[in-house]
């Protein structure tokens, strides 16, 4: 069956919500890390002994 008018399949554009789900993982990763090097720092830079205990 021919028609005049040939079948153009346009890319639909994702939903945010499509797209936040994508990105989701990447965004936990990093916040895990950040998490860490705060940690690390604060175990660093801490004094060993609490202050309420001196």
């Amino acid at each position: 069956m021919h028609s005049d008018h040939p079948e153009i399949h346009h890319h639909k554009n994702k939903h945010l919500a499509e797209r936040f789900e994508g990105l989701l993982g990447a965004l936990m990763v990093v916040a895990i890390v950040l998490l860490a090097i705060g940690m690390a720092y604060g175990i660093m830079t801490a004094d060993s002994t609490p202050s309420w205990m001196r």
